[in-house]
């Protein structure tokens, strides 16, 4: 007789231990671990009223270690989740129903690709996901949803009977790329000559610079964490990190972390921050304080490129949205989110939309496919 699983609710990732939760990730991507989930915590950047309220759901062996996870959350909106579900939320509040709260799987305000399954034996993922699933049913929460799952977990999704729904996001690849300039010569001519234009604009009287670990100062920190309130207020109305969560990166995440400021007489005008994977660089905030041509393109795109070749990385990704990204040599990629929905009525009708969506993205995909900006053979 097989033994019985037992999952339970933690208060938060930060309680539990680092060591035993980042074997879990197998520490591939920065957003799952457990340095960057606890910074969000103890900056007050989740709990509180954020309306994200920290639930990792945790499995532990017979010695009380960690065997596997699920970095949940309590959610009261639909904010920071950028795989947007706010036509069903009007749906099924006009039909009766309580959308919020919901239960979120994901990494918060991080539109990057990642594992949210985490386990030692990938045969837990069958208990973490039975245990979500309990504990919508006990709290009588309408639904539960995973974003941005990495496509080797989205068959445990759907064994699972959990709804699979698509989106777009837009990549850089390194093809073994020597230099920046390599990368150029597989464009086409015009799209090559366009790029160069773009970088000569955007460097003209600007001085770039790469920070990283313990070259990051507090000044670099509170610059940035200026742009990316500007941009914040802009885009959504109001940030959603907190200044906390900018210096609790730099002090556990230092490493992995990539500044890129842009100073014009020795004061930084825009920056960009980057996270580093093992195998990708990922770039997250933006901002400036003075709106220069171009800048955005060379601080979030092309350095970007430009250390991902230096560091022998596969890949940027450059966050969600931004077909503009395509005449910049991003190529669009298929990302995925998973979806229990409670009620079968609720469930049948999303299943007939996402059937509906997925064919849309499919053909958007090959669309864009066409139009990137490389040589045609």
């Amino acid at each position: 007789m097989s033994q019985a699983i037992t999952a339970r609710i933690a208060r938060g990732v930060s309680d539990l231990p680092a060591s035993e939760w980042d074997a879990l990730t197998a520490g591939a991507n920065p957003f799952m671990r457990h340095a960057f989930l606890s910074a969000l915590e103890l900056s007050g950047s989740v709990g509180g009223r954020s309306g994200w309220t920290p639930l990792p759901l945790v499995i532990e062996d017979e010695d009380g270690r960690l065997a596997a996870a699920l970095p949940a959350y309590l959610k009261q909106h639909s904010q920071g989740e950028y795989v947007f579900d706010h036509s069903w939320a009007d749906a099924w509040q006009r039909a009766g129903g309580a959308y919020y709260p919901k239960l979120q799987i994901a990494a918060p305000f991080t539109p990057a690709t990642g594992p949210r399954l985490l386990t030692r034996d990938p045969a837990m993922a069958a208990p973490l996901l039975a245990a979500a699933e309990k504990l919508c049913a006990m709290h009588d929460l309408s639904s539960a949803h995973a974003t941005f799952v990495e496509p080797g977990q989205v068959q445990s999704f759907e064994a699972a009977g959990w709804l699979i729904r698509r989106d777009i996001q837009f990549h850089w690849f390194n093809r073994g790329y020597a230099s920046f300039d390599a990368f150029l010569a597989a464009l086409s001519s015009r799209k090559r000559k366009a790029i160069r234009k773009e970088r000569a604009a955007a460097q003209e009287g600007v001085k770039i610079r790469a920070f990283t670990g313990r070259e990051i100062r507090p000044e670099h920190w509170d610059a940035s964490w200026q742009f990316y309130q500007d941009t914040g207020s802009r885009k959504w109305g109001r940030p959603y990190l907190s200044r906390a969560a900018f210096d609790l990166f730099g002090e556990t995440m230092g490493g992995d972390t990539v500044l890129m400021l842009a100073f014009v007489d020795g004061a930084p005008i825009a920056g960009a921050l980057n996270f580093l994977g093992r195998e990708a660089l990922y770039g997250r905030y933006w901002g400036c304080s003075i709106d220069k041509p171009f800048l955005h393109f060379e601080l979030c795109y092309y350095q970007a490129i430009e250390l991902a070749i230096e560091r022998g990385l596969s890949r940027v990704e450059a966050g969600a949205q931004g077909p503009h990204k395509l005449a910049r040599g991003y190529e669009p990629v298929q990302t995925f989110s998973a979806h229990w929905i409670a009620d079968p009525g609720f469930r049948a009708a999303i299943e007939d939309f996402l059937e509906r969506e997925r064919a849309g993205v499919t053909q958007d995909q090959l669309f864009l496919g066409e139009r990137t900006p490389f040589r045609k053979n």
